[in-house]
């Protein structure tokens, strides 16, 4: 087989290890654990960052058993790369090595007060006054309004900041700090893409600014190093691939744009995850956006190689909503159920689903707006609205084109997908359907891990990987032509703009924080000491099991 890569791919859902032919681009060996995701009251969204590093750790594992069993030593693997959930905040203490909050996921709404009190501090009350620096809007999405809130609401936080002992990284930083070492000697850093979703990162001079680390009142001693998105950060230090170098970082859709071979100006990818994001390279200078998109970081592939921006339309909910169907109203049994649903009635007879769980995100950022389901009869059942479900992620789409197509002056004329949604096929042909453009699919989706794992392969060092190879590595695509007339998709749109519009308004938010009890720094140690004793070596789940006490 000769040489591997591997590419640790930590999403929201979900943490995987995919192992990579670096020659064909091809899966050589992969294992999935799903991740627990923690609703302590209506809004905020939760994940245990202890769960999530050892989810890494088992999947790490699994695939090398996987591996050995094709007959493939692990020496072959040569370094691996990062791609993972941006924006979700950690904060934990570098002596214990222990988390002091759980994660705080990008999704979670508990901040919204908060942003409200930042917007109105502006002369102007303007939500984009920061964007020349940091090409983002003040919402609760970014980091450092997650990172403000523990530093107010966290004993625990407050007391490890005053005593030096406070490290804050987003999941990539967290990862990567504990694989090199954690408290002994483990690396703090991460890399351009995710620093430039924190709002405390200028994208211009691509470093952390005092100006914005004022205005949220947030320590520049508690961040990570950043670093470029292609280089040697750091070797594992445990388990059989202990002394592997970890050499590439990315924000999952970051990664997703390098996967897909987005290294030209406007050439733009669609990503269906937990969240729907559309990108387009915009080259090597930030493009503001005036249609609500976002100008953020796409990668810097080696320390010595130029920044490249893109624009980015960012929709919370997309694939999480066949979750929500499955976990929550409990009207499919498994995410490829809502297919053959859909299939039944191949429509949703009027039926709208807008799913603003999390509030709109672009091109509205609207937080004060909820998921309705609108346009019900009696004669609608669970076909329908699943097909709405679908055909909601669609809309999304299509809004955060439309924009995509105003702020960069290039109408896009095909549209690049990958993520779990596009095994969808009913879901990829409405797609095509309401853009009135082909939808192309590569035949290899997991594009996101891929991304990391060129960036790791290609870094100096390393070198096992040709980013700019004249022969593509996606081999292989399935296109989804438009079925339908765009006076019909037209019509069905415009149905649901109108749907949209009754979601706003539904909710404002107070500083309540009345049935939350502040902990004491000592209590959440000795409750952590006592009760959530880990070890963090790599082991098989059962015998992790036991060692946990």
């Amino acid at each position: 087989m000769g040489t591997l890569v591997g590419a640790i791919d930590q999403g929201t859902s979900s943490s995987r290890f995919l192992l990579f032919n670096p020659k064909t681009a091809q899966i050589v060996a992969q294992h999935q654990v799903e991740i627990t995701q923690h609703f302590p009251t209506e809004g905020w969204v939760e994940e245990d960052p202890k769960e999530i590093l050892h989810s890494v750790f088992e999947c790490i594992e699994k695939a090398c058993d996987k591996l050995k069993q094709l007959g493939i030593d692990t020496y072959s693997i040569k370094a691996i790369g990062i791609s993972n959930q941006r924006e979700t905040t950690i904060v934990w203490d570098k002596i214990t090595g222990l988390p002091l909050y759980n994660a705080i996921v990008w999704l979670d709404l508990r901040t919204q007060s908060t942003v409200e009190n930042l917007i109105n501090r502006g002369p102007k009350k303007d939500k984009n006054i920061l964007q020349a620096k940091t090409g983002l809007p003040i919402s609760t999405y970014f980091s450092a309004v997650k990172l403000r809130w523990l530093l107010d609401h966290v004993e625990a936080v407050k007391i490890a900041v005053a005593n030096n002992r406070a490290m804050f990284g987003t999941v990539d930083s967290w990862l990567i700090w504990c694989l090199t070492g954690a408290k002994d000697g483990g690396v703090h850093c991460t890399d351009v893409t995710n620093a430039s979703r924190t709002m405390l990162f200028n994208i211009n001079t691509l470093q952390w600014d005092p100006d914005l680390c004022k205005f949220f009142d947030i320590p520049m001693s508690i961040l990570p190093a950043v670093r470029s998105s292609s280089e040697i950060y750091g070797l594992m230090k445990c388990g059989r691939l202990a002394k592997v170098p970890i050499s590439g970082c990315l924000g999952d859709q970051s990664a997703a744009l390098v996967g897909q071979m987005c290294f030209k100006p406007g050439e733009s990818k669609n990503t269906y995850g937990t969240g729907c994001f559309l990108l387009s390279n915009t080259g090597q200078k930030p493009v503001m956006s005036e249609h609500g998109l976002l100008t953020t970081i796409a990668y810097k592939l080696g320390k010595d190689q130029p920044t490249f921006y893109a624009l980015e339309g960012s929709v919370a909910i997309g694939g999480a909503l066949v979750r929500w169907l499955r976990d929550n109203l409990r009207i499919i049994n498994n995410a490829e159920e809502i297919e053959k649903l859909a299939a039944s009635v191949g429509s949703s007879h009027g039926c709208y689903f807008v799913p603003a769980f999390s509030g709109l995100y672009a091109p509205y950022w609207e937080p004060s707006a909820r998921g309705i389901i609108c346009g019900i009869t009696q004669f609608t059942n669970r076909n329908h609205i699943a097909f709405a479900a679908l055909e909601s992620v669609a809309f999304q789409t299509r809004e955060l084109l439309e924009a995509m197509n105003k702020d960069s002056g290039i109408i896009q004329a095909i549209l690049r997908v990958d993520g779990g949604m596009t095994n969808n096929k009913i879901m990829m042909q409405l797609q095509s359907d309401i853009l009135g453009i082909p939808v192309v699919k590569p035949a290899m989706t997991e594009t996101t891990a891929l991304g990391a794992a060129m960036a790791a392969g290609a870094a100096d060092g390393v070198e096992v990987w040709n980013l700019f190879d004249d022969s593509p590595p996606l081999a292989g695509w399935e296109t989804f032509e438009p079925q339908i007339e765009m006076e019909e998709s037209n019509k069905r749109f415009s149905r649901w703009k109108l749907a949209v519009q009754k979601s706003m308004g539904w909710e404002t938010h107070s500083d309540d924080m009345s049935w939350y009890h502040t902990q004491t720094f000592d209590s959440i140690l000795e409750r952590e000491m006592s009760c959530q004793k880990w070890s963090y070596t790599l082991v098989p789940k059962t015998d992790r099991q036991r060692k946990k006490e």
